[in-house]
């Protein structure tokens, strides 16, 4: 089963994905997808707020976006969470997480140095999806250790719940769907 998302002027069919008896996702993967990666990003900076100093994604799906989004924007650093910890992350913070999509409670991690960058710095968080917000609430927490402010917040699509949130800049709606592929109201 597919669903057929029309994504910052490319349509893209998405397969549904299980996560649960019935409860079904659509799956937005960028990685290798060079064309929606670029329309999304350009898409996203058009409505990005103008006043932040730096961009920040967790590890892994929305890299090659926020990798994107710099480019066109011109910035020189972006930080990456990490979903595990790396011998090079010297003096690392970080905080635990679950998604939607991962199922199981893991923890994101930035290096003490791209935290010193942060701190008195006003930070964008940028994701592919947001769903249930998880994500999304460890990356602020991040911003918060490190001591920055989050300076908005965006992504490709808003899933679920994510949908009602005012306080997501994103591109469209991604809904959630029953076992036989129908929207889930």
């Amino acid at each position: 089963m597919k669903h057929e998302m029309k994504i910052a002027g490319l349509t893209r069919q998405l397969p549904l994905c299980k996560v649960a008896d019935d409860l079904y996702i659509g799956a937005f993967i960028m990685f290798g997808d060079a064309q929606i990666t670029v329309a999304c990003a350009k898409e996203l900076l058009a409505r990005a707020p103008k006043d932040y100093d730096y961009l920040l994604t967790a590890e892994a799906k929305s890299i090659p976006l926020i990798h994107e989004m710099a480019r066109q924007s011109g910035a020189s650093t972006y930080f990456v969470a990490r979903k595990g910890m790396k011998v090079y992350l010297t003096d690392p913070i970080h905080v635990k997480v679950r998604s939607i999509t991962t199922q199981r409670e893991q923890e994101l991690f930035l290096g003490g140095e791209d935290a010193a960058k942060i701190r008195g710095k006003k930070i964008l968080i940028v994701d592919d999806v947001i769903s249930t917000g998880e994500s999304l609430h460890a990356m602020e927490q991040l911003v918060e250790q490190a001591g920055g402010t989050v300076a908005g917040r965006m992504a490709v699509l808003a899933e679920g719940a994510a949908q009602q949130r005012d306080d997501i800049i994103y591109l469209e709606k991604l809904p959630v769907f029953h076992a036989d592929g129908t929207v889930q109201e």
